[in-house]
């Protein structure tokens, strides 16, 4: 199931983003920012359980999160969203998966994966700017399960369609929260209206 962010701040924020005027350190903050609102609705899901603390006028019983999380950005352009994630759950812990998509086959190759290893059915919070076709998402998720990792959210910054229906085809079970649902992919598989190349303008990179 996919769940877009229909509030009028992230949709302010991420026309700024789209801006091809936007420089790269604006990008980089936009990014984030908007990566933090995102978040903001997928974790409204979360596990809490009871716990006792005491305030300066006495005890009271509040509520933590009894999920671990992991984040898990697809290099490279998930890094961007990484710090915009972390400033919510700054003791999450991070892997990582190196996956392109081929310019040629359009297909996706793995190159990198750093994952942890000691824990019991985290929740992972997969990362990545752009869901286009689907197939590097896809992958990643397929690498995940394989490792143990059950309990898997992706976000994205922006989705296409065909992205979305190819994830959920593949992988009814994970939820994708998205800050917006664009047109449609061109003959070249690029997202529109889209933004560019997330990856070039968070890093500045061609």
């Amino acid at each position: 199931m996919y769940h877009e962010i229909n509030h009028p701040f992230l949709k302010h924020k991420l026309t700024a983003l789209r801006d091809e005027n936007t420089k790269h350190k604006e990008f980089r903050e936009l990014a984030n920012e908007i990566t933090m609102l995102i978040c903001y609705e997928a974790l409204k899901n979360i596990e809490v359980e009871d716990c006792e603390i005491r305030t300066p006028m006495g005890k009271m019983t509040g509520k933590r999160m009894s999920n671990e999380i992991v984040v898990v950005p697809i290099l490279r352009a998930g890094v961007g969203m990484l710090d915009g994630i972390l400033t919510l759950i700054p003791n999450a812990r991070v892997g990582f998966v190196g996956m392109y998509r081929d310019h040629d086959t359009k297909q996706p190759v793995e190159y990198y994966s750093k994952l942890p290893e000691d824990m019991k059915n985290p929740l992972v919070f997969l990362i990545d700017p752009m869901l286009a076709t689907g197939g590097s998402v896809v992958a990643t998720i397929d690498l995940l399960k394989a490792k143990g990792f059950t309990n898997i959210v992706f976000i994205s910054i922006i989705s296409a369609p065909e992205g979305i229906k190819t994830v959920e085809e593949a992988h009814p079970d994970v939820q994708i929260f998205t800050g917006n649902v664009d047109e449609f992919l061109d003959d070249n598989k690029y997202i529109i209206p889209g933004l560019g190349d997330a990856g070039d303008r968070l890093f500045g990179t061609k």
